[in-house]
C-alpha cells in the first residue's frame, strides 16, 4: 500500500504564471510527469521535490505533505498591524 503524497504544485505554478511545459523543461522532465505530479498519480523522487521546490523557492513542506493542504481561504490569515502614529506607537 502506498501513501499519498499531496502537493501545490498546480497552485503554485498558476501563482506564478508558470506552465506546465515550462515547469518541465525547467526541471529536465517530461511535461506529463507535471500533470501526473498534480493528480497525485505519481510521487517524485526525494531530488525531484526538493529541485521543484527550489524552482518556486519555498521549502520543500510548502510543496509536499502527507495530508491534504487546507483550501485556500481556509488558512486564518494574520492581520496586517495598524498605522503607527508619528511617536511609533499604534
Amino acid at each position: 500500500m502506498s501513501e499519498t503524497i499531496h502537493n501545490r504544485i498546480a497552485v503554485l505554478r498558476a501563482d506564478r504564471g508558470v506552465s506546465r511545459r515550462e515547469l518541465a523543461a525547467a526541471l529536465g522532465v517530461h511535461y506529463q510527469t507535471v500533470g501526473y505530479l498534480e493528480r497525485g498519480e505519481y510521487s517524485p523522487s526525494l531530488h525531484l521535490a526538493l529541485r521543484i521546490a527550489e524552482f518556486f523557492e519555498v521549502p520543500v513542506e510548502a510543496v509536499f505533505a502527507l495530508r491534504p493542504f487546507p483550501k485556500l481561504g481556509a488558512e486564518p490569515v494574520p492581520s496586517a498591524p495598524g498605522p503607527r502614529d508619528e511617536r511609533g506607537t499604534r
